[in-house]
């Protein structure tokens, strides 16, 4: 277990690994949530689309740590931390989003149902209703796994909130090691 522990913390200290990490995971969530949309059928909703933009932030972010850590290590742990903070707005979306499905709570998001259509109005009302509806309710669960009954909106508050406790981990050692460069 040591062994284990003294290797992630030699990961995190090391801003190529742990950037270079957070860009590949970023890019694998938001190519995994394309896939499972075009290959798999699953449509997705206007809060999967929300999580979706938070990953596109993450890995923003690792981008540019991957550009400036050589710069000084207080850049490494402004981004970690940014990268943390978007990590966890993204965990309170998809925790947000869990609610939705479980039914706790009603949307709040315009776009979350399907609208309503009036008998009254006319076909361009109609149009314009089919139009802007999403292809799929946030309260619909898309993919259930049939394991644990989780959805994809749980493992994504879970591998968010995750990491943005790593996150503010390598924040904590790159302020560190920039604090011992200075003195």
């Amino acid at each position: 277990m040591k062994a284990l522990l003294t290797t992630i913390h030699k990961l995190l200290l090391c801003p190529i690994a742990f950037f270079g990490g957070v860009l590949a995971l970023s890019i694998f969530a938001v190519s995994a949530a394309i896939a499972s949309e075009v290959f798999l059928g699953l449509e997705p909703c206007r809060l999967c689309i929300y999580q979706r933009w938070g990953f596109a932030v993450t890995g923003l972010l690792a981008a540019l740590g991957l550009l400036l850590f050589r710069k000084n290590p207080l850049h490494s742990a402004v981004l970690a931390a940014l990268t943390g903070l978007a990590f966890l707005g993204n965990a309170a979306v998809a925790f947000y989003h869990t609610g939705v499905e479980q039914k706790w709570w009603v949307s709040q998001v315009e776009g979350c149902t399907i609208p309503n259509f009036d008998m009254d109005s006319g076909a361009q009302s109609w149009l314009d209703n089919i139009m802007s509806a999403p292809s799929k309710p946030c309260d619909v669960i898309a993919w259930q796994d049939p394991l644990l009954g989780l959805s994809m909106a749980n493992y994504n508050l879970a591998l968010c909130f995750g990491m943005a406790l790593i996150c503010a981990i390598a924040a904590v050692l790159y302020f560190r090691k920039s604090r011992l460069r200075t003195h």
